[in-house]
């Protein structure tokens, strides 16, 4: 049994984590929910014993295994770290196979859970080519090796496709019944698992109701939760400022790809790909993990060097002939996973969405009472008006995704590609972000490429889908058609 009790918990200066009186069971499978910035996460640290005790009393955290978005940053930089020591052995840089033989020597149960979770073909990547929900698979595996009598899962969901879900659940569901407690800390409803027997709501930095599953589903916090009657009636969006309205030709195609082909050693990853993206089309782009959806994206935004080795033109403009990369960009708004994990400037969350403005990773130049001004309003839409000089990375995971995603928005570009943009966010959330993207698509001349796992998640005004479809060898035929 798992016991704390009159606990508080320091999450930053002047921050605490409240954790009145929790107890665990030997077998429990317990689901939390939250909305974005009410401590979820912080609750998953706290019980792993990676939040500093300040009074109460906690068990031992020996037994306790968490994931989390945190450990993914973490690993990026081990990785990254790891392709540019001066060790040769080191320059594939972290794999999974290698996370994975530093928990266990227990071959055959890694062979197992890789199995399980469809992974054997990528424990030999670097962690960096990894997709995101390829990263949060590798995570998963490692978490699970440890046979941890209690695993804390944060958002284990985010990120994989409809299929690994599926697997997820299934396996969670097998783990429990063999014997471990589980806590899974989700942001949507359709994500508790059957098997769940607890569930608790965090609300202000404390656990505000745990108990019987159905007993806490009828309470009315969580109507709160799931509810829209307090959002923000979207009339019109804050304006663009004169110096950042984007005069390029609208009238011819914003993407033309042909015969595209990326690939990595042996590994294809894009195969003779052609892809016209028409004036006034918003896309969406499915398909399973690392099928290469967001590899397709990379050869759009210039940050994949094969994009040079390919008949790609952008806006009018053939790729290689002498344009740069920032030539590019700049008509472009942009979001992703793992952009994501790569932004690790420490900076007020006003600076964030004012570089926006500037298509610059930070504030380096003087924005100007108007773009200023501009930035308030936005924030004010996220109910983050009081956050605005708070730093960015003392931000919830889904507050800094709503930041970044405002960040991609605040020029209204001519392309905004929004690649997995709700991940980590609660329903809220959720229904905001798309009530932006749907202004933007009837009322602006913003063309969307949108990519999620969850159909549902997909703004009104979609015109064509491109789907990756698997053809039976991990490696994907791509089906497109207009809607």
């Amino acid at each position: 049994m798992f016991e704390w009790k009159d606990c508080t918990f320091a999450i930053a200066k002047n921050r605490n984590f409240n954790l009145k009186s929790l107890v665990l069971d030997d077998h429990d499978f317990t689901t939390v929910v939250g909305s974005n910035g009410s401590g979820k996460t912080s609750l998953a640290k706290a019980l792993a014993g990676e939040l500093t005790l300040l009074q109460g009393t906690a068990p031992k955290n020996e037994s306790v295994a968490i994931i989390s978005f945190e450990k993914q940053i973490d690993l990026m930089e081990e990785d990254f770290k790891m392709r540019n020591s001066d060790v040769e052995s080191d320059l594939i840089g972290l794999t999974p196979l290698i996370m994975f033989k530093k928990v266990t020597t227990d071959t055959n149960y890694i062979i197992e859970l890789c199995n399980t979770l469809n992974f054997n073909y990528a424990i030999n990547r670097s962690y960096h080519l990894l997709s995101s929900g390829e990263g949060r698979k590798a995570l998963i595996i490692e978490a699970l090796l440890k046979r941890p009598k209690l695993l804390v899962l944060d958002a284990p969901f985010d990120g994989l496709d409809i299929k690994a879900r599926e697997d997820l659940k299934a396996l969670l569901t097998s783990i429990y019944q063999k014997g471990t407690s589980i806590m899974v800390i989700v942001n949507r409803f359709d994500e508790i698992i059957d098997c769940t027997n607890k569930l608790g709501v965090v609300m202000g930095c404390e656990l505000a109701r745990f108990g019987d599953k159905d007993t806490v589903l009828n309470d009315k916090v969580i109507h709160q939760l799931t509810h829209y009657e307090h959002l923000p009636q979207i009339c019109t969006l804050p304006l663009v400022p004169q110096d950042c309205i984007d005069n390029i030709n609208r009238h011819e195609p914003m993407v033309i790809m042909k015969d595209v082909t990326v690939k990595y050693g042996d590994h294809i990853v894009l195969n003779k790909l052609n892809l016209t993206i028409e004036p006034y089309t918003h896309w969406q782009f499915t398909g399973p993990n690392g099928c290469g959806k967001s590899t397709l994206l990379s050869l759009i935004t210039g940050d994949n060097p094969q994009s040079y080795a390919n008949d790609i033109t952008l806006f009018g403009i053939k790729r290689g002939s002498g344009e740069s990369i920032w030539d590019i960009k700049k008509h472009i708004g942009y979001v992703s996973p793992a952009f994501h994990l790569d932004y690790r400037v420490s900076s007020p969350v006003i600076n964030v969405i004012l570089s926006g403005y500037f298509d610059s990773i930070g504030l380096y130049e003087q924005p100007g009472d108007e773009k200023i001004a501009l930035a308030l309003s936005w924030l004010k839409l996220l109910g983050l008006k009081d956050e605005a000089n708070t730093s960015f990375k003392a931000l919830s995971f889904g507050q800094q995704r709503l930041v970044l995603i405002v960040r991609a928005l605040v020029k209204q570009p001519p392309l905004l590609i929004l690649d997995e943009p709700l991940q980590g966010l609660d329903s809220i959330s959720r229904e905001l972000v798309r009530r932006f993207v749907e202004y933007l698509m009837k009322n602006g001349q913003t063309q969307i490429l949108f990519v999620s796992h969850h159909l549902e998640d997909a703004p009104k005004g979609i015109t064509n889908r491109l789907n990756f479809i698997d053809n039976g060898s991990r490696t994907f035929d791509v089906k497109i058609e207009k809607l």
